[in-house]
């Protein structure tokens, strides 16, 4: 029996086919590590010629701030003994024989939630070091209630008053929020260090004097001033004193060498230039480290550079409305909030707690969350700690507003964007086109209050 086998006729031309003869409808590469870059575009940049910008300040009287290291061995706390130099009491002292002698005098003392670490009243016997966990220092209200004037946490230190010849009383009461582990530099032992170290003691005498000169609350030097006179009263003369040794910002890079294969490059660029294309991904990928590095660098990153005076810690762990109001108190023009979006998250998750309902604004055509009007823009390169914390970062902006900047320096050979170029740097044996790409920038705080950090912010609350 004879079969036979049914096959279609076809009455046009299958798709199949046709795709031999046709191109495909095409994307540019798509990139899933480009963010919206809110610092970047919102940083007023500032032309720095000669690659460094100096920032003249004031002459100020007050020691300068920072915080203490600690390391851990078996339970037992220890302050690094260079890194008390980051503390007023010491700064500018480098003797490291009378520094390790004094992380030797510092008394370990473990503290539980709630415990009274110094009464207020309580006579000036010790200063101390908090090396882990976070305490508020109490006052006493104008209503008899109990008032919250801080909260410290790691590396931070009170008592700075045992420095002085005849010290005052404790003024304040402070507290342990949670666990806390302070170590504590006794006020005979650093007598006793005092009367074994002439330099030591030199020092602290410097500190001492610079203490009682004119000054205004910032610890600028004073400007004197006469107002509310009568008649022809002899009038007050000043003058404006100067930092001496004013802080220089040098621009940072960021480079990478892109290669090209010339077979690439001539055959397969249509209807996409494959150069355009590879240098279009490496740029977006430099412009995100860029930004990485404004917020993150040792020397100029904005979490990094933040005074001491304007770090905060939140007063229960999650950021609520409260943390952020402190934030916005430090400073005046406060223009933007910026936080990773988690933190932006646990934010909302407070004020909902709290029965407020979450603020908007638009920026450039899009709607961000804000808070007294402030806008609050997402960054994902501020870290999240393992720990599941996170900081939050408060500025104004501007060279006007003596505010925070970018540096940058444009006119460059072959600039390709401000402050980015590309240059060509040849053809190697193997037919590989090399092209060097590289980003000049940095960035400056004015003045010490145009920017704030709120650290040790909760996320997981």
């Amino acid at each position: 029996m004879q079969t036979f086998q049914h096959t279609e006729t076809r009455l046009s031309l299958g798709t199949a086919a046709a795709r031999n003869l046709a191109s495909t409808t095409k994307t540019v590469p798509q990139n899933q590590a480009v963010t919206s870059r809110w610092l970047l575009s919102l940083l007023p940049w500032e032309e720095t010629e000669a690659g460094t910008y100096r920032v003249n300040r004031r002459l100020t009287h007050v020691a300068g701030q920072g915080r203490a290291a600690f390391t851990v061995d078996a339970g037992r706390v220890r302050v690094v003994p260079a890194s008390l130099t980051e503390l007023p009491l010491f700064r500018g002292f480098d003797d490291p024989v009378v520094l390790t002698a004094l992380a030797d005098r510092l008394v370990q003392r473990e503290y539980g939630p709630g415990e009274v670490i110094v009464a207020a009243g309580a006579p000036p016997e010790e200063a101390l070091l908090v090396a882990h966990g976070k305490v508020s220092k109490l006052g006493r209200g104008d209503y008899g209630d109990t008032v919250t004037l801080g909260v410290l946490a790691d590396g931070d230190y009170l008592g700075q008053q045992v420095l002085a010849s005849s010290p005052r009383p404790w003024e304040y009461s402070v507290r342990a929020e949670t666990p806390v582990t302070v170590l504590a530099l006794p006020h005979r032992d650093l007598l006793d260090l005092l009367d074994t170290s002439p330099e030591l003691r030199s020092h602290v005498d410097g500190l001492r004097r610079g203490s009682q000169l004119a000054q205004n609350k910032h610890g600028e030097a004073n400007i004197a001033l006469s107002s509310g006179h009568h008649g022809e009263e002899p009038l007050a003369t000043t003058f404006v004193d100067y930092d001496l040794w004013p802080r220089e910002y040098e621009l940072s890079v960021a480079q990478t060498v892109l290669r090209v294969h010339t077979r690439v490059a001539d055959l397969y660029n249509q209807p996409m230039d494959q150069t355009e294309q590879q240098l279009r991904v490496t740029l977006e990928a430099l412009r995100e480290r860029q930004e990485s590095e404004l917020l993150n660098n040792r020397e100029f990153g904005l979490l990094h550079n933040a005074d001491l005076s304007q770090r905060l810690h939140t007063r229960t762990g999650p950021p609520a409305p409260d943390d952020l109001d402190e934030l916005l108190c430090r400073r005046r023009k406060t223009r933007l909030f910026l936080a990773h979006p988690k933190a932006i998250a646990a934010f909302g998750r407070q004020c909902a707690a709290r029965g407020l309902a979450p603020e908007s604004t638009e920026v450039d055509g899009h709607v961000v969350p804000a808070w007294r009007g402030v806008p609050i823009f997402p960054s994902d390169k501020i870290p999240v700690s393992p720990t599941g914390t996170t900081s939050i970062l408060a500025m104004r902006t501007g060279l006007g507003s003596q505010g925070v900047i970018g540096l940058r320096q444009t006119g460059l050979p072959d600039e390709v964007e401000p402050g980015v170029n590309v240059r060509f740097m040849g053809v190697d044996e193997r037919a590989v086109v090399s092209y060097l790409v590289t980003a000049y920038f940095s960035a400056a705080v004015l003045v010490p209050d145009a920017l704030g950090v709120l650290e040790h912010v909760e996320i997981g609350r």
